[in-house]
């Protein structure tokens, strides 16, 4: 159905028609080819189309052997006495099986019925081929503007149609009796129809014009005397066994991830993981140790290590024993109070009372060392 509702919006359609017209106004006389599907001819004579013919559409001949006015044994007798012509028309007249007005009537139906095939399907190219002859002109030509018009008209009405097909398109079948009468030609159309034919193919058949019949078909469609085969369901595939578990294992999809949201500050940088450190198997550890205060007075020297005892040299003989040394006074007590400043303390002694003597301890350790020596 979309084939028709797209027709006339096609490429293919234009290029038909703008070269039918560039043959108009050139006064063509010859032949228009027209590669496509269906495709077919226009003969033009001085500009105007005095036939046309296509695959997709009855000629005069076709429509005039299903009429029942001629039999196909009288036809090959005529065609033979006119000396192998396709459209015996002198002898059809001459013989009384057809008038010459009625002949003039068929192959204008069959011009125009072509130009309609061929513009309802698919245009490739068009070519130009001088010195042809139709074997079934009109008297009168058909402007190439009004032809091209005139289909256009038919692909309009054929889309507003409710069931619309196109003539090579979908391939009806009979529908299930309704008990409604049928005009002749539905009936001719119901006892062809068998699903593989299309409305091209019931034309031809019955001998009618494919416009025609494609607009009986889309009517019947509409009724319910015809209808078209549905789209076959699809096979179904078997996946392998090992496919078909890899395919159950899979999770259905959810919805899609929520992006994380912006951090507010930098994220703690943790400490790589490592062995696992072995839990003591004694008492829990106590609190830390308190560290050892300041100390309060300068820390005693203490003297050398020397060799042991027993490897130390003895006094020499006759010499005076050594006396151990006399143990250190206690340091005095730590001052809570500055201490005053003495005289004296910066060297400058010219201006100064006389000192005074005392005892201390440093005059205790330097009368000591003189007493050494």
């Amino acid at each position: 159905m979309s084939d028709v509702r797209d027709a006339l919006g096609r490429v293919g359609h234009d290029r038909l028609a703008s070269a039918l017209a560039a043959c108009g106004r050139a006064e063509f006389t010859g032949e228009l080819r027209v590669s496509g599907r269906p495709g077919g001819a226009f003969h033009l004579r001085d500009g105007l189309v005095v036939a046309a013919r296509s695959p997709g559409a009855p000629g005069p001949d076709v429509l005039l052997l299903r009429s029942d006015r001629i039999d196909a044994g009288r036809w090959a007798d005529l065609v033979q006495e006119s000396g192998g012509a396709r459209w015996p028309a002198a002898a059809l007249v001459a013989r009384g099986y057809a008038g010459a007005t009625q002949l003039r009537v068929v192959c204008v139906m069959a011009l125009q019925d072509a130009a309609f095939a061929i513009a309802a399907g698919r245009v490739d190219a068009c070519e130009h081929i001088a010195g042809t002859e139709p074997h079934a002109p009109v008297p009168v030509g058909e402007a190439p503007a009004r032809l091209m018009q005139d289909a256009a008209r038919k692909l309009a009405a054929l889309a507003t149609l409710p069931c619309p097909v196109s003539p090579e398109g979908q391939r009806p079948r009979p529908a299930p009796p309704t008990g409604r009468r049928l005009t002749p030609l539905q009936q001719d159309l119901l006892t062809h129809a068998d699903g593989r034919r299309t409305a091209r193919d019931l034309a031809f058949r019955v001998g009618r014009g494919v416009y025609t019949v494609t607009v009986e078909v889309a009517r019947m469609l509409a009724e319910g005397f015809l209808e078209c085969p549905g789209t076959p369901a699809p096979i179904p595939v078997r996946l392998p066994p090992h496919l078909r578990a890899v395919e159950h294992r899979e999770p259905p999809p959810g919805p899609p991830p929520v992006p994380p949201a912006a951090p507010t500050a930098l994220p703690r940088r943790e400490r790589p993981p490592g062995p696992p450190r072995e839990t003591p198997s004694g008492p829990p550890p106590g609190p830390p140790p308190v560290p050892p205060a300041a100390p309060t007075a300068l820390p005693r020297r203490e003297s050398p290590p020397g060799p042991p005892p027993e490897s130390r040299p003895g006094p020499p003989p006759g010499s005076p024993p050594v006396l151990p040394p006399e143990p250190l006074p206690a340091p005095p007590p730590e001052p809570t109070v500055l201490p005053r400043r003495e005289p004296g303390a910066s060297g400058i002694t010219e201006a100064l009372a006389p000192p005074r003597h005392g005892a201390s301890w440093k005059g205790f350790f330097r009368l000591r060392h003189q007493a050494a020596e």
